[in-house]
């Protein structure tokens, strides 16, 4: 389903969102929530397409942390395993003698070779068990070079530390109405500076037959600010320049809307530009709400408190479950 109302066909179409227009082609969203495409690759392998690099940058900390840990389990459980095939004897120092007590001597002597410590009790006189050893050896630098390069590049990373309301809402606004949602940095100290904004929309209509998508630029009441220590709520007045003039509920379904957002700004503590994308789609805007205020007074009357826990909430309002429809001009009575 396509939407087949008209669109004002003097609105300016944006052909550089980087989406085709064949609306038989595209599944779902276009971007997650999260800022990432909703887009999955084909035609080559897996192995071709997996970046180890950005996966190890991009997981969760509990997961990094995790998967670091199992590495080192793993890596020594395999060198002891290697060490008890060669033989015990070539270990001096053991003084274990059950099978279990040989294996956790292996085990630890492996891990100390592995991260240089080296005791000293347990030492290697065979040529096996010595090549053995100066190859682990040598795998621990590395990988120790490599465990600290990702640790830097995950602390380094800039990031902007921005959260979005669940919905965007279609609220009163001056003497109509505007599609409304809004965000806020959530980490003490990382203060944007000089932050812009962008919107635009998508739309699946109705083509000469055929249905097709339409972008375009949403004009916003303000499009950057010079700071944003608190949240920020992103305005579109629904009027005579915008896209979503006359549109109801319905239409919004018809229409498969989704909203692409962008945000850009400086952030102080990584001295560099940070962005971060994100969408919502026609499931995830709601009609005749508005956004309660999400900041207040200290209690001493000395500071602003941004209460962030409310950047969801919202109240219902009495306004007209259609967006107001253009007022046809003297040209077209």
């Amino acid at each position: 389903m396509a939407l087949s109302k008209k669109i004002d066909p003097l609105l300016k179409t944006n052909n550089d969102t980087g989406f085709g227009t064949n609306a038989s082609s595209y599944g779902g969203r276009f971007i997650n929530r999260d800022g990432t495409f909703n887009l999955r690759k084909e035609g080559i392998s897996y192995l071709n397409r997996y970046s180890i690099y950005h996966q190890l940058l991009t997981m969760p900390r509990w997961k990094f942390m995790v998967l670091i840990l199992s590495a080192f389990l793993m890596i020594n459980l395999v060198y002891a395993l290697i060490y008890l095939a060669i033989g015990s004897n070539e270990l001096t120092g053991l003084i274990a003698t059950t099978p279990w007590g040989k294996f956790k001597e292996a085990y630890f002597f492996s891990t100390e070779t592995f991260t240089t410590v080296g005791y000293g009790r347990v030492n290697p006189v065979g040529d096996g068990a010595n090549l053995v050893a100066a190859i682990e050896a040598l795998s621990g630098f590395l990988s120790f070079a490599i465990f600290a390069g990702l640790m830097f590049g995950r602390f380094s990373r800039p990031r902007s530390y921005l959260i979005f309301s669940d919905f965007a809402l279609i609220s009163p606004f001056q003497d109509g109405t505007a599609l409304m949602f809004r965000f806020a940095p959530y980490k003490d100290h990382h203060t944007l500076t000089d932050v812009q904004i962008r919107v635009n929309i998508g739309l699946k209509v109705q083509m000469d037959g055929t249905a097709e998508y339409r972008y375009y630029d949403l004009q916003l009441e303000r499009s950057k600010v010079e700071s944003l220590p608190m949240n920020w709520t992103v305005v579109h007045p629904i009027d005579e320049q915008s896209p979503l003039l006359g549109f109801t509920e319905d239409d919004m379904l018809a229409a498969d809307v989704e909203l692409y957002v962008l945000i850009r700004g400086f952030d102080d503590v990584f001295s560099n530009l940070v962005q971060q994308r994100t969408s919502y789609t026609y499931q995830e805007i709601i009609f005749n709400g508005k956004f309660v205020p999400m900041y207040r007074e200290s209690e001493d009357g000395k500071t602003t408190i941004l209460e962030l826990h409310k950047l969801n909430e919202f109240v219902p309002v009495s306004i007209s479950s259609t967006v107001p429809k253009p007022t046809p001009s003297p040209a077209k009575l």
